[in-house]
């Protein structure tokens, strides 16, 4: 029997971590997910066949009393996720776009599996408050089976840590930015393996940069590539989640300064750019801006 479509659900398209459109991580964003069962949003995300798609939905009874000012549902092709980045900031860019009214001016609470997150805007960007994050070291066979998938010798890896945010990446530092765009992944090992990967390494100025902790600049320090074949994606190409991780990691062990920038999507001719502060608190924002490129309706 065919299915029925219930009614017109308001639809925006956002680019995320780009001032250019079409420049950075795509994000379908139903903004009314009011009645819709998971099975449908998880229908709707994978015929998107985008990295994430998001529904909005009014915050619960709880998470309003708490401040949160929407609730949003967050898939990739073939699960629900906890958490994502770019599909928060893009979600909020649409909300706000929209008529969004946040409860406290200039900060807007998302609410989520993995609990409220906070957003603030800045300098054209929306910055999320990067979730806490779990990491420990990686088992020495899976490190091993990775880095054999993406053609690294051991020399290559600075660094390597298991991070978990609400989403779980192996996050691996290389030795540098050139030996991440030169990475040829064998998507199909690492979906065997399934694990999904994130690889960073940092520019030559970003070594002297990261003795200081206020230093700051527009122009990247850092170089990230995502691969998450296990999960249909093969490369990503911005990712919210994996910098907000990568950034908690490598400033807390002193690898990066407290500001700065990464460029990511620069293999697949995307011009990725992710902002990073570490506040005086300890708190890290992940920021970037979104524009819109889509703006109608779904039926759904």
């Amino acid at each position: 029997m065919a299915e029925i479509r219930t009614r017109s659900r308001p639809f925006q398209q956002v680019d995320v971590f780009s001032a250019a459109a079409y420049r950075g991580n795509p994000l379908a964003v139903v903004l009314d997910g009011a009645g819709l069962g998971q099975a449908q949003m998880q229908r709707f995300a994978h015929w998107t066949n985008l990295s994430e798609t998001t529904f909005l939905l009014p915050p619960s009874a709880a998470g309003r009393a708490a401040g949160a000012d929407y609730r949003v549902c967050i898939f990739d092709p073939l699960s629900e996720l906890r958490f994502a980045g770019h599909p928060t900031l893009g979600s909020c860019h649409a909300w706000l776009r929209a008529g969004g009214q946040p409860q406290v001016p200039g900060l807007v609470v998302q609410e989520g599996l993995v609990g409220l997150v906070k957003i603030r805007r800045a300098d054209e960007r929306l910055y999320f408050a990067a979730p806490t994050l779990q990491r420990s070291p990686p088992e020495t066979a899976l490190l091993a089976q990775v880095s054999a998938a993406l053609g690294l010798a051991p020399q290559q890896i600075v660094a390597a840590q298991r991070l978990d945010n609400g989403l779980p990446w192996l996050g691996l530092l290389l030795d540098g930015a050139d030996t991440v765009l030169q990475i040829e992944p064998d998507h199909a090992a690492l979906k065997r393996l399934g694990v999904t990967v994130g690889v960073a390494g940092r520019h030559a100025d970003a070594v002297a940069a990261s003795s200081d902790a206020d230093a700051y600049t527009d122009t990247p320090q850092l170089e990230v590539r995502a691969f998450a074949a296990a999960v249909e994606v093969p490369e990503d190409p911005v990712t919210g989640s994996l910098n907000a991780s990568l950034a908690q990691w490598l400033i807390a062990d002193g690898y990066l300064p407290a500001r700065y920038v990464a460029a990511q999507g620069t293999r697949l001719d995307r011009a990725g750019r992710v902002a990073i502060e570490r506040d005086a608190g300890g708190q890290v924002w992940v920021g970037g801006a979104s524009t819109t490129c889509v703006d109608g309706s779904v039926w759904l």
